[in-house]
C-alpha cells in the first residue's frame, strides 16, 4: 500500500524489451537508501517489486498486464519517473489510501496557470468515470490529488508548487499520457451495491 506522496523525482537508467514484458532499472537514492530484493517501489503509481538494487538504483520486471493499462509500455531511458516506497506501518497517511494498481490512462487536456498553482485538465476514460467526484480522492502518476470538478470525459486537479517541482506533473504537456487509479473505496462500495440495487430495481419492476 501507498499513500501517494511522492518520494523523489528519479530517472530510468534502462530499458530491456522482454517476451510479453520490460525489465526497467530505475534511479533514486531515497527509495533505494533501504530496498531490497521483493520490495514494493511505486514507479509512476505502478506498484513494481524490486528485483535487485545496485548503486542507488534498483530494478524491476514489468509484465504484460501492466504494460497495457499503464503508460509504463512507453517508458524510454532517462525519462523522468516519480517513486515512492510501500507504506510502514504507524506512518502518517498524508495521502489516501493506493495500491499502486493502475485502473487505465488519461491524457493530459490543458494546463491553466496562475501566481501560485497551476489547473490541470486530464481526460478520463469512460469506465472510470463513475468512481471518480468531485472533492474526492484519486492518483495520478502516483500523485494523490483532490479532485476539483468532474465531467463525464474529464476532471482538474489544482498543483501546489511542491507538486510542480518535485513531481513529473510539473513537466507533462498536454497529449502526454498519465496513469490513474481511482479511490478502491468506491470500487469496492460499487461491487457490494449492484446486487442489492439490482434486486430492488427487479422488485419494483415486478
Amino acid at each position: 500500500m501507498f499513500t501517494g506522496i511522492v518520494e523523489e523525482l528519479g530517472h530510468v537508467v534502462a530499458v530491456q524489451d522482454l517476451p510479453d514484458a520490460a525489465r526497467i532499472r530505475v534511479s533514486g537514492p531515497i527509495v533505494t537508501s533501504d530496498a531490497k530484493h521483493g520490495d514494493s517501489i511505486a514507479v509512476n503509481g505502478v506498484c513494481l517489486t524490486v528485483v535487485e538494487v545496485e548503486d542507488n538504483t534498483f530494478t524491476a520486471d514489468v509484465m504484460r498486464e501492466t504494460l497495457t493499462r499503464s503508460s509504463l509500455a512507453k517508458i524510454a531511458e532517462g525519462d523522468k519517473v516519480n517513486l515512492e516506497r510501500a507504506a510502514a506501518v504507524g506512518q502518517r497517511l498524508g495521502g489516501h489510501i493506493v495500491q499502486g494498481h493502475v485502473d487505465g490512462t488519461g491524457t493530459i487536456l490543458a494546463r491553466e496557470k496562475a501566481e501560485h498553482w497551476e489547473m490541470v485538465h486530464i481526460g478520463l476514460p469512460p469506465q472510470l468515470a463513475r468512481y471518480v467526484v468531485e472533492k474526492g480522492s484519486i492518483t495520478v502518476d502516483g500523485v494523490s490529488l483532490t479532485v476539483v470538478t468532474v465531467s463525464e470525459d474529464q476532471f482538474t486537479v489544482s498543483l501546489i508548487p511542491t507538486t510542480l517541482d518535485l513531481t513529473t506533473l510539473g513537466h507533462r504537456l498536454p497529449g502526454d499520457a498519465v496513469n490513474l487509479e481511482v479511490d478502491v473505496l468506491a470500487k469496492y462500495v460499487e461491487r457490494l451495491a449492484v446486487p442489492h440495487l439490482r434486486a430492488i430495481a427487479g422488485e419494483e419492476a415486478q
